[in-house]
């Protein structure tokens, strides 16, 4: 295998991995502190904060695993765009707020990275690979 062609097969690992950490991070913050969690999704008058606090954990720490291993990795990409869109404009919205313009942007950018997954798949060092579903 010559250097670029292993370049090809790490670069999608490495995305995924990158694209993870932040869900795998906000997922174990939000285990260490879900009064402190629901009291954020109950300050932003979303709906079932309870609920939404369930599904943040299943969606970041469930999602951010399988991302990396690369398993189902389009489907997870998917789930975790939508779930990255809606954070964006559930929870950072005020744009008069230079920071918050920042939180939704960078929302954005990694809604787009999941979509780069969806569109072309988890790569070469994935289960999806070793599955034959690349």
């Amino acid at each position: 295998m010559n250097n670029n062609a292993a370049l090809q097969n790490l670069l999608p690992f490495v995305g995924r991995l990158l694209l993870a950490i932040i869900f795998l991070v906000s997922g174990f913050e939000k285990l260490a502190d879900p009064s402190g969690t629901i009291g954020y999704i109950t300050s932003a008058n979303l709906p079932l904060p309870s609920v939404a606090y369930a599904v943040a954990l299943v969606v970041e720490l469930g999602g951010g695993i399988l991302l990396v291993l690369g398993y189902w990795a389009r489907m997870v990409a998917l789930v975790l765009a939508a779930f990255t869109l809606a954070s964006a404009i559930g929870f950072h919205m005020d744009f008069a707020d230079q920071n918050q313009v920042i939180q939704f942007m960078k929302n954005l950018a990694i809604t787009g990275g999941f979509l780069q997954i969806v569109a072309f798949g988890a790569g070469a060092f994935s289960l999806d690979a070793r599955a034959g579903r690349a």
